[in-house]
This record gives structure tokens, C-alpha cells and sequence, in this order.
């Protein structure tokens, strides 16, 4: 169980660096080949199953007031960054004004920062044996 919540940190960090590196990186050689798509799925499932890791592991995070802790800081850096990063890409798919995006950018930190609180919490909680 301790490493399933590294398992989801491992998992969600390195989905959101991926989704990242394919839209950004990647887009001209994903393109070139019409992979878009297919890289676009990979990421999708990485991100969808790293959450339901997550999930499975609820217990844990509900067992201390450290994992609580750590939870409320995940919690709330997925929030700001959802707000930022999707909020901000759906605007500009209506035609929203092109400042907003810098502000996608500026919500995926916020995604990895969710990602990253899981493995601080998990990596204490592997190295003080307290789960």
C-alpha cells in the first residue's frame, strides 16, 4: 500500500510532463506522423489511471494528519492548476484574447506541484515507516 501513492505520484508528474512535452517537443514530429492523437490517448490514460492509483490509496491519505496535510496541498494545487491550465485553453478555443496563453504554462506548474506534494507525502511516509 506505502507504494502505491508513489506509484501515483510517479505516474501523474511524469503524465502531465508528457502531455507537456508531446504539445510542445514533440508537435512537429507528431504531426509529421499523425500521431497526435495516439500521443494524446497515451497521456490521457496515464493521467485517468494514475487517479484512480490515487484513489485506491484514499485510506492512507485519510490515516495521519500529515497525509491530510499533504492531501489539502495536492487538493488545492490541482485545483488552481485545472483553473489556470484548462481554464485558459478553453477560453482560447473560443476565441479568447491570445495573453491568456502564458497563463496555460503557469496551471500545469500547478499540476505538477499536486503531483509532487503525493510523492513528498509518500517518500516521507516510506522513509519514516509510518504506513
Amino acid at each position: 500500500m506505502k507504494k502505491g501513492l508513489f506509484c501515483a505520484g510517479i505516474s501523474g508528474l511524469t503524465g502531465v510532463i508528457l502531455g507537456a512535452f508531446g504539445a510542445h517537443v514533440l508537435k512537429e514530429t507528431l504531426v509529421g506522423k499523425g500521431t497526435v492523437i495516439i500521443w494524446e490517448t497515451a497521456v490521457l490514460y496515464q493521467l485517468i489511471h494514475s487517479v484512480a492509483i490515487l484513489w485506491a490509496n484514499i485510506p492512507l491519505l485519510a490515516s495521519s494528519p500529515a497525509a491530510t496535510k499533504w492531501a489539502a496541498r495536492a487538493s488545492t494545487a490541482w485545483l488552481i492548476g485545472v483553473s489556470l491550465f484548462s481554464g485558459s485553453l478553453y477560453l482560447l478555443a473560443l476565441g479568447g484574447p491570445k495573453w491568456l496563453g502564458p497563463v496555460t504554462p503557469a496551471g500545469g506548474i500547478f499540476l505538477l506541484a499536486g503531483w509532487i506534494c503525493v510523492l513528498i507525502f509518500a517518500l516521507k511516509s516510506l522513509s519514516d515507516n509510518k504506513i
